[in-house]
Formats: C-alpha cells, sequence, structure tokens
C-alpha cells in the first residue's frame, strides 16, 4: 500500500470515530493532563490519536510517530520516516460543536518540513479529504485543487492572532483597516487546506507559535496547490521537525498579493 493510501484510510477511521463526538459531553470526558504539544488533551484527541497508532500497528507501517498528545512513539527499529500527526486540530471547536477541526496527517523522509512527501487533512465534520503527494499536486475528493491565481472579486485573508501580543496585532492593524475581509476559523492545517483550495487569498500566522504537528500537512498540500509559503522574513518556509521548534509563516497564492498585503506592514 502506498503511504498516501496509508495516510487516507486511517484519517477515514478517524472521521467515523469522531463525526458523532463534537459538542457532546463525551468529546471532553475523563482527564489526560497535558499533551506532547503542550495543550490539554481532551477525550476526542485521545481517541483520534489510538485510532490512527492502532491502524499503523495492525498494517505494521516502518515509522515513527510524533503526534500533538502522544509525543513520540517508535513503532519500527527500523523506520522508513515520520508521521507528524495532529489527530484533531481545531480541539476547541470540535469541543464547542462548531463544524470546523480536522485530522491532520503528514509523512516525512528526513528531520525536515521540507522532506514531507504525503499529506492528508480530513474535515471532520463533513468527512471531506484533501491530498497531496509530492510531485504529484493536491487533490480535494479526489478532484484536483490549485491556490487562486486570478484578481480576486473579495481579498480574504486569513490571519491567526490567538494570544498575540499587543505589539504583533498593532503591526497587523493595517490589514484589519482596508477593504480586506479578515478571517481565522480556529484550526490552522484546515485553513491551509482551504487556502490550497483557492478560498483563502493569503494566510498569515506570525506569533511564533504554530507547531510542525499542525503545518506539515498544510505545508504540502500548498506547496503542491502552487502556493508561495514563506517564514516571517519572507523566505521559503523549512525547519526541523522537533517538538520544541515553533514557527511563524505566510501562505500567499502570487508574489503580487503577497507584496500588495505587505506593503500596509510596518
Amino acid at each position: 500500500m502506498e503511504t498516501i493510501e496509508i495516510l487516507s484510510t486511517v484519517s477515514k477511521l478517524v472521521y467515523e470515530n469522531v463525526k458523532d463526538l463534537a459538542g457532546t459531553k463525551e468529546a471532553i470526558a475523563g482527564d489526560f493532563g497535558r499533551g506532547a504539544g503542550g495543550d490539554i488533551s481532551r477525550n476526542i484527541d485521545m481517541i483520534a490519536e489510538k485510532t490512527v497508532i492502532d491502524y499503523l500497528k495492525e498494517i505494521n507501517f516502518d515509522c515513527v510517530v510524533l503526534g500533538e498528545e502522544c509525543g513520540r512513539v517508535e513503532l519500527s527499529t527500523n523506520p522508513k520516516g515520520f508521521v507528524i500527526m495532529d489527530a484533531i486540530d481545531g480541539t476547541t471547536n470540535a469541543v464547542r460543536g462548531l463544524p470546523f477541526f480536522c485530522c491532520s496527517l503528514a509523512f516525512a523522509t528526513d528531520e525536515k518540513l521540507s522532506s514531507v512527501t504525503d499529506a492528508v487533512v480530513t474535515n471532520l465534520s463533513n468527512g471531506d479529504v484533501y491530498w497531496a503527494s509530492k510531485g504529484k499536486g493536491a487533490f480535494l475528493n479526489g478532484k484536483s485543487i490549485s491556490v487562486h491565481k486570478k484578481k480576486p472579486v473579495y481579498k480574504v485573508v486569513g490571519i491567526n492572532i490567538s494570544a498575540s501580543p499587543p505589539e504583533l496585532i498593532q503591526k497587523l492593524t493595517p490589514i484589519f483597516e482596508r477593504n480586506h475581509h479578515v478571517r481565522h476559523l480556529g484550526a490552522n492545517a484546515l485553513e491551509m487546506a482551504f487556502f490550497a483550495q483557492g478560498l483563502i487569498d493569503v494566510f498569515i500566522d506570525f506569533r511564533k507559535k504554530i507547531r510542525i504537528q499542525d503545518i506539515a500537512a498544510g505545508y504540502l498540500l500548498i506547496k503542491e496547490a502552487g502556493g508561495l509559503l514563506l517564514d516571517e522574513n519572507l523566505q521559503p518556509l523549512d525547519s526541523d521537525i522537533s517538538y520544541e521548534t515553533r514557527l511563524s509563516f505566510v501562505a500567499a497564492a502570487s508574489k503580487e498579493i503577497l507584496d500588495e498585503v505587505f506593503s500596509l506592514i510596518k
């Protein structure tokens, strides 16, 4: 079985196992403390992660899992690479029943973000599956997708400013003041998938807080959909995949729209 098939299959299993939990008491049942990523783990997180790990064990997939909750789980002494997993991205939305959360899975052959070869993001509120393999393009439910290259009628700018310091908000204020339609929906991986689909023109997260588990799959989706993915210095985004790493990034559909938006930032 190809790696992309493995990720797609297990992602669909996660959807089946959690789709009816969102907004229920069962979603938050139990006390699991804080996961490896530092956030409080909820029951829905644990069910989703267990689904992934159990399946990878069942098929004897030689890998190391890097999970948001479970941390590093070595499933082989001779791994082919790393499964980078945020089994529930957007846990707050999932717990409250807001229909915007996803399962984000990526496979990397080395300990660098740029070595990601396969990615799947599944919208857990409706079952839509976004996937990409390096050099093969990006897809939604089997249909090819790409970033929005035409001049948008309404420019949609995604900005994650959750728990941002006042100086960062002040720096980004001109974007809010201009005639842009600013959004943040609460699950970076799914917003990156929406960007790859052409629904968002620019996506910015300059908080230096984002974890590899949150963006590894979205990284490849955007690259394969033809988008630009840069760091805070507007250089090509890359990093190691350790738990300590925290990133800032910007995704843009084109250099033209990137320059237009960033001309507003001092």
